[in-house]
């Protein structure tokens, strides 16, 4: 069985101090791939020597976190371009809009969003969007930037039935991890009306770890709680579900 997790911070410093032991126990309940998101430049170079160390399961993206979005966004986004124009990236990730920490810094989000969206066209890349307190925001961009070269995933999914059909018409995926084994979770009440073609798993630890170790450090192991629960839900094996999200996986990062 081959398991994707397309989200996960394997350089956080969370790991430091097992970060080998963290990837391996990984590997050995199934995680075959590790897609690994960017935040800003001060991380770059502990991503490139993650993906120096594994280097055929360690995929990397290139972007700025929309919580990241400070003064100096336009010498990040300028970051951004130059490790984009050197090549290697799978996606433009994770950008977007965070509404929850700061609504003072939306305008510089919005632009700092619009442009990255820009540089995946350019690259022929799929974004992955981080999204929180802020579908509204984020959608309105979306659906002006509309275009068959626009694709990728809604990182973290945790909006209504309406909210996930929207992104689906717009070329999303959704990232599904920790949240949906949550008692109040609350995607778990209609994520079988999706079709399993529409998701991606993704852990984004160390962040969001599931049940039953929800409060602590996550790490890409407890993939298999999600890949579990969904299976559950779906009424169908988890290695045939593993299979149809590491198949959109594939799709969406085109390796």
């Amino acid at each position: 069985m081959q398991i994707t997790d397309t989200h996960t911070h394997l350089y956080s410093e969370a790991f430091d101090d097992d970060r080998d032991l963290v990837i391996n126990r990984a590997i050995e309940n199934g995680v075959k791939r590790f897609f690994i998101p960017a935040i800003d430049s001060t991380y770059t170079n502990s991503m490139l020597e993650l993906r120096a160390k594994y280097p055929d399961k360690m995929f990397l993206m290139m972007g700025l976190h929309p919580t990241h979005v400070k003064e100096n966004y336009k010498e990040e986004l300028d970051h951004v371009v130059s490790m984009l124009e050197k090549g290697g990236f799978v996606a433009v990730g994770e950008i977007g809009i965070d509404l929850y920490w700061d609504k003072s810094t939306l305008k510089k989000q919005q632009e700092a969003f619009r442009f990255q969206i820009n540089l995946a066209k350019k690259h022929e890349l799929p974004i992955v969007i981080h999204c929180r307190d802020s579908f509204d925001e984020i959608f309105e961009i979306l659906e002006t930037e509309q275009s068959d070269d626009l694709f990728g995933i809604f990182h973290c999914f945790t909006g209504s039935l309406d909210q996930a059909k929207r992104a689906i018409k717009l070329n999303m995926k959704l990232g599904i991890g920790g949240v949906i084994t949550f008692k109040n979770g609350k995607i778990d009440r209609f994520i079988d009306q999706i079709d399993p073609v529409n998701i991606v798993l993704e852990t984004d630890s160390p962040y969001l770890a599931p049940t039953p170790y929800r409060g602590k450090r996550n790490e890409s192991a407890y993939i298999v709680n999600v890949l579990n629960k969904l299976a559950e839900i779906y009424n169908c094996s988890p290695a045939e579900l593993a299979e149809i999200t590491t198949r959109n996986s594939k799709a969406i990062f085109k390796i």
